[in-house]
């Protein structure tokens, strides 16, 4: 039997195929001659070999059509989880606004991942970054909070251990979006490139430490027989407490 809930499988596997997903794209654009490897030092030839970005790894087929299917996934497994961790904290937090605004930032950020995959740097410029902005900088914001979130409400007394992980992890995160923004004005693309993909592995690292606290919860989906009169609050709740029972 499970010593834990199943639950806290989902944001690690989340995490590691999302990893895998963008390092394929670049392995294939790099055999593709498309962008120099990340271990070498970039010099454009001829028109080729482009410095090793996420989004001009996924700008040419094939790989930008696993782009595009990578990040709609992670996307939408992403929102998953936040919700997920939305209903966790809902009821345990003292400030029920900063649960919900974590979740509203971090659903405009897995609509900017869909604008990062489906309109590619050279083609639509202007939305690809739109949605390249949305992504870090909110994605950024909601470690943060999700940090703080975690020391104050320290759940079944982990708070502490896990939130100086987070703090550790969104202080990484943001020094190297600081680095990235930075190098790249520089026109020290490689450098920059590198620094974009250890933010993208440091926030799905992020993200995967939510099984810390998933582990403790069951998340059910209730189906009620609704063609009869509208049932009051408590009778629904009766009607839950019963399935519950029923499940034991």
């Amino acid at each position: 039997m499970w010593g834990c809930s199943p639950w806290a499988l989902l944001p690690p596997v989340y995490s590691v195929c999302t990893a895998a997903g963008l390092w394929a794209v670049y392995f294939l654009a790099v055999q593709d001659q498309k962008i120099s490897p990340l271990s070498s030092q970039y010099r454009r030839r001829n028109g080729s070999f482009y410095a090793p970005y996420i989004s001009i790894a996924g700008n040419f087929p094939p790989a930008s059509c696993i782009f595009s299917e990578v990040m709609n996934l992670a996307a939408i497994v992403g929102f998953i989880i936040a919700v997920l961790r939305y209903l966790q904290l809902k009821h345990a937090i003292d400030k029920p606004w900063l649960n919900f605004a974590s979740l509203v930032a971090f659903s405009i950020g897995c609509f900017g991942m869909t604008l990062v995959g489906n309109f590619q740097l050279f083609t639509q410029e202007m939305i690809h970054n739109l949605g390249t902005f949305m992504t870090f900088g909110l994605g950024t914001l909601f470690c943060w909070v999700q940090s703080y979130i975690t020391l104050s409400v320290n759940l079944r007394n982990e708070g502490r251990k896990a939130g100086v992980i987070r703090f550790l992890l969104s202080a990484a995160i943001t020094l190297c979006m600081i680095l990235y923004f930075s190098l790249m004005s520089q026109r020290l693309h490689m450098h920059a490139a590198r620094c974009q993909w250890a933010l993208v592995m440091f926030f799905l690292t992020f993200l995967a430490t939510f099984a810390i606290e998933f582990r403790h919860n069951r998340f059910d989906v209730v189906c009620t027989d609704n063609t009869g009169r509208p049932l009051s609050l408590s009778e629904t709740h009766s009607q839950v407490c019963r399935y519950q029972a029923d499940q034991l």
